[in-house]
């Protein structure tokens, strides 16, 4: 598999977080030889949020979550990931899989059944092979390690081209607060969640509810403004889980919020940079818009435009399909007061070609791999910003070939 022109040059170096182990096993879920499940162990007293897909066809792992959020945070808990098997449209064997997995995990770890969270990515409307994953889940408790963040990352990986991480650390009161997180995603990928497994641990210690809302207003301003096409998973899954390990309660403090914003986005971009095909990483802001909400629209209506991600491909300057873009996306717009830029390089403005355009520039610009594209609507105060990818033939390689 050839990796990402754009990924990060290595995998961070991810620190221990106190309270959390992990472990990954080969099942043959879907590829033999492959490392494909991954366990996490937190310790008793552990914090669970999380954040789930808008789809209205989620698959039985998500909905299990869903229910157990909230619940008693007395015991020790378990996050269980499996790929290649997205266990989704496959009926009541769903939540049979789902119900086997939790009642096998409980049992081997000692882990309360509610407390004990899967999570699936792959193929969808396959039956969920788990008795391969149950056969494997001695192996799983007996090597946990708290220094195998990494081969988590990897094995909960699908088309992904690189393992995703990042981390973050906070000092609070003179103790260092630990931030590590890991994700998958490169196809399938839209807001309302955007679909990719994402598992973010902390050592810091805040209440379920603190955190719910903490995680929940961070993955609005991340995770749910990328796009790669537009499409809607039927498994997006964001847990995150703070142990307290450390003892310091990081409720309410504005740093470690900012932090855990950081990392998120910091996930949420490495998603982008591995959208299936991509060649070209595109920030796309839009300011002057009538709200915030406006500003949404019309940033996601270009960033989903095939005409817009494929003129970006082919390193062409057509800011003609931005305005189509703008036009489609259903927000309040006033053609003689946009304006469009790639860059710092203007090319429309007051609704007409800008007076200076120069179509040299701007096509020197579409030639770097990473894109700024900027939308004023000039009607308001409302701004966004959206990232995604350009849209190659590569995407269609991929996809076109996904089953076989």
């Amino acid at each position: 598999m050839t990796i990402s022109p754009l990924a990060p040059a290595r995998f961070p170096d991810l620190p221990v977080i106190g309270g959390v182990t992990f472990a990954t096993a080969a099942a043959g879920v879907k590829y033999e030889g492959r490392t494909d499940v991954m366990l996490a162990l937190l310790d008793a007293g552990t914090s669970i949020a999380g954040v789930f897909t808008k789809s209205a066809t989620r698959a039985a792992p998500v909905l299990d979550c869903q229910r157990k959020l909230g619940g008693d945070p007395t015991g020790k808990a378990a996050i269980l990931v499996n790929s290649g098997n997205a266990n989704a449209f496959t009926g009541k064997n769903g939540a049979e899989s789902v119900n086997a997995l939790c009642d096998a995990v409980a049992k081997e770890t000692s882990v309360p059944i509610t407390r004990v969270f899967t999570s699936s990515t792959g193929v969808i409307g396959e039956p969920l092979a788990h008795d391969r994953m149950i056969a494997k889940l001695g192996e799983l408790h007996a090597e946990q390690s708290p220094a195998a963040i990494e081969p988590a990352a990897n094995a909960i990986m699908t088309t992904d081209t690189f393992p995703k991480g990042a981390t973050r650390t906070v000092t609070i009161d003179g103790t260092p607060v630990q931030i590590a997180g890991i994700a998958k995603g490169s196809g399938m990928i839209a807001p309302d969640m955007a679909t990719m497994l994402v598992y973010i641990f902390t050592d810091g210690q805040i209440e379920q509810s603190e955190l719910q809302a903490l995680v929940s207003g961070m993955n609005a301003k991340t995770f749910n403004c990328i796009t790669v096409d537009s499409d809607t998973s039927t498994s997006d899954t964001l847990i995150m889980a703070a142990t307290g390990a450390t003892g310091v309660d990081v409720t309410g403090n504005a740093d470690f919020a900012d932090a855990l914003h950081d990392l998120m986005r910091d996930l949420a971009h490495q998603v982008v940079r591995d959208g299936e095909g991509a060649t070209k990483f595109v920030e796309v802001q839009v300011t002057g818009a009538a709200s915030d909400a406006d500003a949404h629209k019309v940033a996601l209506a270009i960033a989903n435009s095939p005409l817009v991600k494929t003129a970006i491909a082919g390193e062409d300057a057509n800011w003609g399909r931005v305005v189509m873009a703008v036009g489609k996306s259903g927000a309040a717009a006033d053609r003689d007061t946009l304006s469009i830029r790639f860059g710092d390089i203007i090319v429309a403005q007051n609704g007409w070609r800008a007076p200076d355009y120069s179509e040299e520039a701007a096509s020197a610009y579409m030639k770097n791999a990473e894109l700024e594209l900027g939308v004023d609507m000039g009607i308001g105060a409302g701004q966004s910003t959206v990232w995604t990818c350009d849209l190659t033939h590569g995407y269609i390689t991929i996809n076109a070939d996904y089953r076989s």
